[in-house]
């Protein structure tokens, strides 16, 4: 069995969660048919992922929140940058929620508007499918 002969820094460990989500969301999304596009450098754009299918491209951005607190305060941290969608995902919690950009500098990610998710495959498809 291959076993881990290096313990990666903390600040490391935390990309490396970072960058499980947006291959979770990755994977699920595949699942479901869509063309997932993944830019090399993100780097002032703020997309994570692009997502297509024949006629149409969304940019998505995803972020990881270390709350199991729903109505956390949630920063507009793309400013003006043109992206459709957020999809926040709890490290804590099970749950996540998939959004569109505000212009407000914070707004609750339990706001009217925002779609909550089960942090499963079917339950994550149903809710993007409601965007």
């Amino acid at each position: 069995m291959p076993r881990m002969n290096a313990i990666p820094p903390l600040p490391t460990q935390a990309h490396f969660k970072s960058v499980s989500y947006e291959t979770l969301a990755t994977s699920w999304l595949t699942s479901d048919g869509w063309e997932v596009l993944l830019p090399v450098i993100d780097h002032g754009k703020k997309t994570d992922l692009v997502v297509a299918d024949d006629l149409n491209y969304y940019r998505i951005q995803i972020k990881s929140l270390e709350t199991n607190n729903e109505e956390v305060v949630v920063s507009n941290m793309w400013g003006d940058v043109a992206i459709d969608f957020i999809i926040y995902f709890s490290k804590t919690g099970n749950w996540g929620y998939i959004i569109r950009p505000f212009r407000e500098n914070s707004k609750k990610l339990n706001a009217k508007g925002h779609i909550r998710f089960h942090q499963h495959p079917v339950n994550f498809l149903k809710a993007f499918k409601k965007i």
